[in-house]
């Protein structure tokens, strides 16, 4: 497989997992979620990434919202689901599982904590993305597990000319290798990165590369236009958007993909619950965000980039 066998480009949110204030997993929010995201117009779905916090779910819960995710989207853009975990056995069991039940890729970091060398990494990759035959995109997520693949020389080539690898997800957080990934392998790969500013613009156009992966999908109603103009090539319409998704959260993560209020995932759920948006609660070790300072900012950021105003009308320009 490379580039061309799948149609992997645009803005796809990296979907939250919605827990009940019990601590569940709520299908009927993941129903809801995917809904949002198809009258948004997103041009696919990351599952059980960083973002659906997989590592405070069971095997069992991941299962779950893998097969009620799949179902609620019923084939309207791609699924990928996240199998990250800590051996390549683990990985691979959930793989098998995600292509058993419809999914159209499956994505995995390396894994956590241990810090695995380029070649571990590599045998990793070569090992999950064999266990099924689905689309695989390898994600660079040095932030989360302490491995940045980038600084490993030829590694990211290496991945890319692996039969089943046709993707790579870098949000390494260094604007500048993330250009070198793209000048690297994305003849050969898609590649998924920062490029919802000006400068990602100008790389789009001129260089490569083909969509962002956004955490939670909020600023949708903003990058979804913004990927649309630039595959009209229509630079000033692009530009419009961008500057506009800019403002928005440009405001809540900062350059390293940390939190500016809070940590990212629960400052993204309670800007999804300010919003009406089925984001649920999070788990622990990770804490809701309930101070009245804090939210007052966050309903000031939103208000005051118009994202609301912007989900109020989508819906007549992107049908379910």
């Amino acid at each position: 497989m490379n580039r061309d066998d799948v149609a992997w480009s645009g803005y796809w949110p990296a979907a939250p997992t919605p827990f009940t204030q019990s601590g569940d997993v709520d299908t009927e929010a993941i129903f809801d979620l995917m809904n949002l995201y198809a009258q948004t117009g997103v041009h696919g779905v990351l599952v059980n990434g960083s973002t659906g916090e997989w590592c405070s779910q069971s095997d069992h819960e991941r299962k779950t919202v893998a097969e009620a995710s799949i179902d609620a989207v019923a084939g309207r853009f791609p699924v990928v689901i996240g199998v990250s975990a800590y051996t390549a056995a683990q990985s691979s069991a959930l793989a098998k599982h995600a292509a058993s039940v419809g999914a159209d890729g499956i994505l995995a970091t390396p894994p956590p904590y241990v810090h695995t060398s380029a070649e571990e990494t590599y045998q990793y990759y070569r090992s999950v993305s064999t266990a099924t035959s689905l689309p695989f995109m390898a994600y660079n997520w040095p932030r989360g597990v302490a491995v940045d693949m980038g600084t490993s020389p030829d590694l990211f080539s290496r991945l890319a000319d692996l039969e089943n690898v046709v993707a790579i997800k870098d949000s390494t957080g260094d604007w500048l290798a993330m250009l070198d990934t793209v000048e690297a392998v994305s003849d050969r790969v898609r590649v998924f990165g920062s490029f919802l500013h000006r400068r990602g613009l100008a790389t789009l156009l001129e260089l490569g590369g083909d969509g962002n992966i956004d955490g939670g999908g909020v600023g949708a109603p903003f990058a979804v236009p913004f990927y649309e103009a630039v595959a009209a090539r229509d630079a000033d319409t692009a530009r419009m958007w961008v500057d506009r998704y800019r403002a928005f959260s440009g405001r809540l993560i900062a350059s390293d993909y940390s939190g500016v209020y809070a940590s990212p995932i629960p400052q993204l759920k309670a800007v999804m619950n300010l919003l009406g948006q089925p984001g649920g609660t999070v788990r622990e070790p990770l804490l809701p965000v309930t101070d009245a300072d804090t939210l007052a900012a966050l309903q000031s950021v939103i208000v005051e980039s118009g994202i609301d105003d912007a989900y109020a009308t989508v819906g007549a320009v992107h049908a379910v």
